[in-house]
């Protein structure tokens, strides 16, 4: 019995948005404050990367291209890393994936397999423009090889073409939640734990 209740306050999550939106200081803060583990796809290939791993050189070739990982790739690694949390946690964070339709539904059917699901799919929209000056600067502050103009304008391009269309198939789940991710800090914060208080 306690575990079913357990699973009722399971809140897994993806959060949303063009590189530069905000996504990763967003999910610290969740974090911090609802105690969500956390899956970012970027962390995670970095640290493959980083590592050496077959992995991480098979992603370095289609990241430095700036193209996508093949979906079996990703689903893979991170049904290996979400299973690292345990069977009963708070919820998990789903930070810059999924990415297409494709992967959404693996990811559904990945959870499905355990019983679980997606609560939220929260959208963080900012202005094209604005992503431009956050990545350009990241990449000064950071010495992010993949931070220059012309990958940027790739990735956002990437962004556009792949990852709208999945705003429309969240929708039709019925969770799909915009949030207007341009200004104050807490605010955009305020807004997202209205969503994720009402779940």
């Amino acid at each position: 019995m306690l575990s079913s209740l357990y699973s009722l306050t399971m809140k897994n999550i993806v959060i949303f948005g063009a590189p530069g939106s905000g996504k990763g200081t967003q999910s610290d803060k969740l974090i911090a404050k609802y105690g969500f583990g956390h899956i970012s796809t970027g962390d995670v290939l970095r640290n493959e990367i980083k590592n050496g791993t077959e992995l991480g050189r098979t992603a370095k070739s289609y990241i430095d291209g700036g193209q996508l990982i093949p979906d079996d790739l990703m689903v893979s690694i991170l049904a290996s890393v979400y299973d690292s949390f345990g069977k009963e946690h708070k919820g998990v964070i789903f930070d810059g994936f999924p990415r297409t339709i494709p992967q959404a539904e693996a990811l559904k059917e990945m959870l499905a397999r355990r019983g679980h699901k997606v609560a939220a799919m929260i959208e963080l929209d900012v202005p094209e423009e604005e992503l431009m000056k956050r990545l350009i600067l990241r990449g000064q502050q950071s010495g992010r090889s993949d931070d220059n103009e012309e990958t940027i304008r790739k990735r956002l391009n990437v962004y556009h073409q792949q990852t709208s269309p999945l705003i429309e198939w969240y929708s039709k789940e019925g969770i799909h939640h915009h949030i207007d991710g341009f200004g104050e800090l807490e605010r955009i914060f305020g807004d997202i734990c209205q969503v994720i208080d009402s779940l």
